[in-house]
């Protein structure tokens, strides 16, 4: 029989004295720069003086056995060793950033000197030459155990039969192979920690992609109660001391990026929240001040309490992060990326919809028509693949995605649709100027259609293999990715008619009846994605996030009123002239929808 090597680590906690030389000999081995860690050590400190303590937990890649990096990296610079070792080349890395959303650990960061993704590897060139990891060799209280999970004679193997151990975030289905003994929840679970305005190492330089981005705001009491499921209540306690601090930073709701405000404001506003979530009998609401009914508090078989009272205990130890390092995912994915979804949903749009209007006799088959279409489709589809560059912190490298491909990746899946469409574009455009009929006939325009919804819709399934952002999880982001571009394709094609430009004006009432479908399914499905009860309580508090917290305004206004209301409005009166004010409007607020969507889950504490 073969025998099967797995490597993994367990960090008792026990016997870590929090001393950093792990972190020092990662660094040195590494020769990492200043701002960023492959490994670091996180303090958490609980309860009042005199009555405290404080834990460590070490951080670092969890290398998973079904590791979603490495799924989701285009082109193979992530890969799983027959060893177990998620391993890392940045010689192949193109800075996309996906393997940042991918991952649930917030393990990976963009090295400021390679500008290339980053992470613990294990070691593996000392494991190749028979050594171990350099933190397990530099660790004064073997509190770090590195090993072959499958050899029950490796010390890691018999701690792990002997000891009750944890893992982080087992629910992703990652198969984390990073266990701690002893683990501490306030540490594991990194939103039920309160992260203070400044503690040490909260003003370490941020990295390549997040520099001058802010910690958002976050509630510790919605933070250590959403814990638990709606079905347990926290009770009454008497507390004259609860804190406002925010798991991820910030103080309640001042709406303020930095909360930098003035301390007498700060305490008037803390007063008054602390007031409104009381309860009638006392306690707090379960739903962090949300609004919704608790139900009765309950106890596990065994008599131990249960998730929530953890959660509620842990509430009013007022446990705090008091040593950490900048979160390396926020902002990961920032403006490039939300524009690029919008540029693409009008290229896909502007393609499909003419096909479709042709196909089903909305309009007549026109070549010159047909053409124009296809070359505004071109040159929001040569928008979008510009922004996808210029998002790469080794933009140089882009072509490896077609070059180099993990087909494992929709990345690699969406830049081959792209390309295709983008070919198919250039075809047309070229059959239109020399008056080729074969543009317009059935093949031609379905072949049209099912390229445009192929690029519509591709960028969901890459968000599903985003694994650290729960709220791009949604079943229905397919379809919401079609009927995006359903609304950007209609909306442009209507601004487009009612401003005279030639060929365009015979689809303006097809495009109204389309843009007026769209932006109701577009309500209905952001209603379903955002309103109603998510599987995690990451998606809940990235959705809570949207709708009532620093995206609020971005949302309400131009997501829901100028982009859905207002053009509906617009749609009933029935006037040309204002199907393609309904137009803009729509677009408009897809942006905000979009700039929403995309960077609302990426302000979710990971680590």
């Amino acid at each position: 029989m073969v025998s099967i090597t797995n490597y993994g680590f367990v960090i008792d906690n026990r016997r870590c004295i929090g001393c950093h030389a792990c972190t020092v000999a990662c660094k040195g081995e590494h020769d990492d720069p200043i701002g960023v860690n492959k490994t670091w050590v996180k303090y958490i400190e609980k309860g009042e003086f005199p009555n405290t303590n404080r834990n460590f937990s070490v951080m670092r890649c969890n290398h998973c056995a079904d590791s979603p990096c490495t799924d989701v990296c285009p082109v193979t610079a992530l890969w799983e060793r027959e060893d177990g070792i998620v391993d890392f080349d940045p010689e192949r890395c193109i800075g996309c950033k996906a393997c940042m959303q991918g991952c649930p650990y917030d393990a990976l960061y963009i090295d400021p000197n390679s500008e290339t993704a980053a992470k613990c590897n294990y070691c593996s060139h000392r494991v190749d030459t028979g050594r171990e990891p350099a933190c397990v060799t530099v660790c004064p209280e073997d509190a770090i155990l590195a090993g072959d999970l499958e050899n029950p004679d490796t010390e890691i193997a018999r701690t792990i039969s002997r000891e009750e151990v944890q893992a982080r975030k087992p629910e992703k289905g990652t198969e984390p192979k990073l266990f701690y003994v002893d683990g501490d929840e306030g540490s594991t679970t990194p939103g039920t920690t309160a992260r203070e305005e400044h503690y040490m190492w909260s003003d370490a330089p941020h990295q390549v992609e997040t520099e001058g981005g802010s910690v958002p705001d976050f509630d510790l009491e919605k933070a250590a109660e959403s814990l638990a499921a709606s079905d347990v209540s926290l009770g009454s306690a008497d507390s004259s001391e609860d804190s406002e601090a925010r798991a991820d930073g910030g103080r309640g709701e001042c709406g303020c990026d930095s909360c930098a405000c003035g301390d007498g404001e700060t305490t008037e506003r803390s007063e008054a929240t602390r007031t409104a979530d009381r309860q009638s009998d006392g306690g707090y609401q379960s739903d962090g001040g949300y609004a919704t009914e608790p139900s009765g508090r309950t106890r596990d078989d065994e008599g131990n309490a249960s998730r929530t009272e953890r959660a509620y205990e842990l509430l009013h130890e007022e446990a705090t992060r008091v040593y950490d390092i900048g979160e390396s995912h926020y902002g990961s994915w920032g403006w490039e990326v939300y524009s690029y979804t919008w540029t693409k949903g009008i290229a896909a749009g502007m393609l499909m919809l003419p096909a479709l209007f042709m196909l089903f006799g909305l309009v007549d088959p026109n070549v010159a028509a047909f053409g124009a279409s296809a070359f505004v489709s071109g040159l929001f589809l040569a928008a979008t693949g510009v922004l996808l560059i210029l998002d790469l912190e080794q933009p140089t490298r882009f072509h490896w995605v077609l070059l180099r491909p993990n087909w494992n990746s929709w990345l690699v899946k969406g830049a081959y649709i792209i390309s295709a469409t983008g070919a198919y574009l250039g075809l047309v455009v070229l059959g239109a100027l020399l008056g080729i009929e074969a543009i317009v006939t059935p093949l031609s325009l379905g072949v049209a259609a099912v390229l445009g919804a192929a690029t519509a819709v591709y960028t969901a399934f890459l968000f599903s293999q985003s694994k650290g952002r729960d709220l791009w999880q949604s079943p229905a982001m397919p379809l919401h990715m079609f009927t995006q571009s359903v609304i950007a394709g209609s909306a442009t094609l209507a601004v487009l008619g009612v401003a005279g430009v030639p060929w365009f004006e015979a689809m303006v009432g097809p495009a109204a009846l389309a843009l007026g479908a769209g932006l109701v399914g577009h309500a209905v499905l952001v209603a379903s994605e955002i309103f109603t009860p998510h599987q995690t309580e990451d998606a809940e508090e990235a959705a809570a996030r949207i709708t009532r917290g620093r995206f609020r305004t971005a949302f309400w206004i131009g997501g829901v009123v100028v982009g859905i209301l207002l053009p509906l409005a617009a749609l009933a009166v029935g006037l040309p002239i204002l199907a393609a004010v309904a137009g803009a409007l729509a677009l408009v607020g897809l942006f905000a929808f979009e700039y929403c969507w995309i960077t609302a889950p990426q302000t979710i504490s990971l680590a």
